[in-house]
């Protein structure tokens, strides 16, 4: 199976946000082992240290993947299609790195495998996770060719 880490800085802290990505754990859990780990929030260059220690540990065939609004705009389809190619090309570690509300330094943007974007819009990093978490399941859901409820 198939394992996805999303290292997320910034903790949530409003009860609706975890709600929203509580859901969308459990029904990631029938496609992948999905695990959310928290960076506190501070600065980019505080922040940095702490990410790096997550990356560091990483094997060399895990694929990075950094949210960022400079990053290329990446349909849901288009998600589903790097996944299937990822799994195939023989990654079996995805790592999604969610900076915080100012960003990340140039050297976790140099980290990165691929950047992807949701677009040119802004958002605030609470809400990049639960999309990052919504679209991760679609994605498996149009992968498999199932139904997507909405």
């Amino acid at each position: 199976m198939l394992k996805v880490d999303i290292l997320a800085v910034g903790k949530l802290k409003e009860a609706f946000w975890r709600d929203a990505c509580a859901e969308y754990l459990k029904r990631l859990s029938a496609y992948a082992k999905v695990n959310v780990q928290e960076i506190p929030d501070s600065c980019p260059c505080n922040e940095a240290p702490a990410l790096f220690a997550h990356l560091d540990a990483l094997s060399p065939s895990t694929q990075v993947v950094l949210l960022d609004i400079q990053g290329k705009e990446t349909s849901s389809e288009q998600l589903a299609e790097k996944l299937e190619n990822w799994t195939v090309g023989g990654v079996s570690h995805l790592v999604f790195v969610i900076g915080g509300s100012e960003g990340v330094t140039y050297e976790i943007k140099q980290r990165a495998n691929e950047r992807l974007s949701f677009g040119p819009i802004t958002l605030p990093h609470n809400l990049a996770r639960v999309v990052l978490l919504e679209q991760l399941y679609r994605a498996f859901k149009i992968q498999r060719k199932e139904p997507y409820h909405k």
